[in-house]
């Protein structure tokens, strides 16, 4: 019982920790690649 607790628990961690991490990865993406510049393009 324990075992299915832990499992959810686990679960939903990763699930928030995913939802948290995205927008600063796509924020990061962005400004990343503005400050790169127009003039190289990645293949």
């Amino acid at each position: 019982m324990f075992r299915a607790i832990a499992n959810a628990l686990s679960t939903v961690g990763s699930a928030v920790a995913t939802v948290v991490t995205l927008p600063f990865r796509l924020l990061a993406g962005l400004f990343g690649g503005a400050s790169r510049g127009g003039r190289t393009r990645r293949a």
